[in-house]
């Protein structure tokens, strides 16, 4: 006997998991909790892993040094103002 089909499409699925979720005990909340923050973290991360590679691709990281020396440089004239 096979398990019954999980829906893909998620306006299904998320109220299957929203009841899920009400039927957790207090300490399984917590570790879901941490497995969302988790999955969020791991979605930043390859965000910018992927604009990152696009800077250093356009010549940008290379330019580094000069943005920081010119925006140290603002900073200083800002404050001697």
């Amino acid at each position: 006997m096979s398990a019954p089909a999980m829906p893909i499409d998620p306006k299904e699925l998320r109220p299957l998991v929203h009841e899920e979720i009400d039927r957790l005990e207090a300490e399984d909340l917590e570790v879901l909790h941490r497995v969302a923050l988790q999955l969020e973290l791991e979605r930043v991360n390859a965000r910018l892993d992927t604009a990152f590679d696009a800077d250093r691709n356009a010549g940008k990281i290379e330019r580094l040094p000069e943005i920081i020396r010119a925006a140290r440089a603002a900073l200083r004239e800002r404050a001697g103002k």
